[in-house]
């Protein structure tokens, strides 16, 4: 009579990924915001805004490339990334070269998405409504100057920023794993 309709719910569902994925990004936000604030000047509210989005948009575009890749990969290492995800072990020793290899392009790979989307997020929230002043020719060789100083110094900071936050991840992965 109150019979529930079944739903097409997975039985095992990943709790253990979702809190750490959480727990990567409540600990990559802060350092990234406190190395914008430091490095690039920005305010405190602003860094964290920056650091927030670009963390929430890469993670969700990561997932979106994991679940594009998951239906092309072996049989093997699908068994392996299933047997890590629920129960923390790697069955193969082989696998580890490619975990490393997979660390090392999802480093440079997120590092690359963040650096598109501060520029993206910096250039969609400036103010286009002030009038620019009509610059003189010694302006636009310092203009051009100030403008590849800060893209370098943008560059810098992303990489800082991201290479620290994945250092404090690989600390926590690190620490996870010690059987004490």
């Amino acid at each position: 009579m109150f019979e529930l309709p079944e739903l097409p719910l997975p039985r095992i569902f990943p709790f253990g990924a979702i809190l750490f994925n959480f727990l990567f990004l409540l600990v990559s936000i802060p350092i990234e915001s406190f190395i914008l604030n430091s490095r690039l000047r920005f305010d405190r509210k602003t860094s964290v805004f920056y650091a927030i989005a670009i963390n929430l948009f890469s993670n969700v575009i990561g997932w979106i490339i994991f679940f594009l890749l998951d239906p092309v990969l072996p049989i093997q290492v699908k068994s392996e990334l299933i047997n890590y995800i629920f129960f923390d072990q790697l069955r193969s020793s082989n696998v580890q070269s490619l975990l490393i290899l997979t660390a090392f392009i999802i480093f440079f790979g997120t590092f690359i998405v963040k650096y598109i989307l501060l520029r993206i997020l910096l250039l969609s929230l400036a103010e286009f409504g002030k009038a620019q002043p009509e610059p003189v020719v010694e302006r636009n060789s310092r203009r051009a100057y100030k403008n590849k100083l800060q893209n370098s110094t943008v560059v810098t900071s992303i990489l800082v920023a991201n290479a620290l936050s994945y250092s404090f991840i690989v600390a926590v992965l690190f620490i996870r794993s010690l059987d004490i």
